[in-house]
């Protein structure tokens, strides 16, 4: 899949617009720094929605436990993707990459310790029960903790509402 590297992207804010990576990624700071108290995790989470063509969703959330958050999204259009389980590890693969950048930026900027959460649009019932192990290992693979429906709302409840 041809996408525009994540440094490149833009990405939409219910609160602040269009705004680049860059962007985002101040935000995300500077809500830390607001009340850097409190406990954070900054969770990543894609989801899809098929039809004439596919629609990825990817979602940047900074949780503040017990105090909500903010969050960021990212809309990717392909060709079709009739396939669910080439659709679901796309959908992974688009949070790693998506991590992946975070990590680097929260590395060069003292911000290291933040958590990262990569929450998967499968769980142990209907048709991706098949596929969890699988990802879930991909994920812990590559250093992050990944999260499962039910608890997966940054997959299930905020990038699934922009698929549209």
């Amino acid at each position: 899949m041809d996408v525009e590297p994540v440094s490149k992207a833009f990405f939409q804010s219910p609160t602040f617009g269009r705004l680049s990576f860059d962007e985002v990624f101040e935000k995300i700071v500077q809500y830390v720094r607001e009340s850097p108290h409190r406990k954070y995790s900054l969770v990543v989470g894609t989801d899809s929605l098929e039809g004439d063509i596919t629609v990825f969703v990817s979602a940047i959330i900074i949780h503040r436990k017990g105090a909500g958050g903010k969050y960021f999204y990212r809309k990717i259009r392909r060709d079709k993707i009739e396939n669910l389980k080439t659709r679901i590890f796309t959908e992974a693969s688009l949070s790693l990459e998506l991590a992946e950048a975070l990590q680097e930026k929260l590395s060069e900027n003292g911000f290291s310790k933040l958590p990262i959460e990569i929450h998967l649009d499968i769980g142990k019932n209907g048709a991706t029960r098949a596929m969890v192990k699988e990802l879930v290992k991909m994920i812990a693979g590559s250093g992050y903790v990944a999260v499962t429906k039910p608890d997966s709302f940054g997959a299930t409840k905020v990038a699934d509402r922009h698929t549209d």
